[in-house]
């Protein structure tokens, strides 16, 4: 799917100066761009989204030891 971008003057200098220097297109660097940063960015998004349903009580959260015990995972001589 065709995507337009504006980049900065000295973004698309470095663009151009790493695409001149290896061979390769523009697209194909700002494709890697995109697709080795998406996984990074759905992960800072989304994981701030749930903290903000935290913050404002719409998410509920579960202790370690909640958690073991619904699962028939705690271990009952745990030292205290």
């Amino acid at each position: 799917m065709p995507t337009s971008i504006r980049l900065d003057s000295a973004t698309e200098q470095r663009l151009n100066h790493l695409a001149a220097k290896t061979g390769r297109s523009k697209a194909f660097y700002l494709r890697e761009l995109v697709e080795r940063g998406l996984d990074d960015l759905e992960d800072y998004y989304l994981a701030d989204a749930v903290m903000a349903r935290v913050r404002n009580g719409e998410e509920s959260t579960h202790t370690l030891d909640d958690v073991e015990r619904e699962l028939g995972l705690a271990d009952s001589e745990k030292p205290t």
